[in-house]
């Protein structure tokens, strides 16, 4: 399984339109994909945006985002993008 970790840049953290974009490219993957926050609680659906804006991660926090199968990294590589741009 591949993961990436990373620190949320948006001013409004991973809430609203980084929250709406995040959640459409991951549904176009294949495979499932999950966010969390490290060390408190469960990963999330990273498909659903209400568990995404649920998670409540503010700018400067870490998120986890992981996904398996074939063509994950290239999908990871995207959703890091999307999670730690301002």
């Amino acid at each position: 399984m591949g993961e990436r970790k990373v620190t949320v840049a948006a001013e409004v953290g991973l809430h609203a339109r980084p929250a709406a974009t995040f959640v459409q490219r991951a549904k176009q993957a294949p495979m499932d994909i999950t966010v969390a926050r490290p060390y408190s609680g469960d990963p999330v659906n990273g498909k659903s945006i209400l568990a995404i804006m649920g998670l409540d991660v503010r700018q400067g926090e870490t998120v986890v985002i992981s996904a398996e199968g074939e063509g994950s990294e290239t999908i990871l590589d995207e959703l890091a993008a999307i999670a730690g741009a301002p």
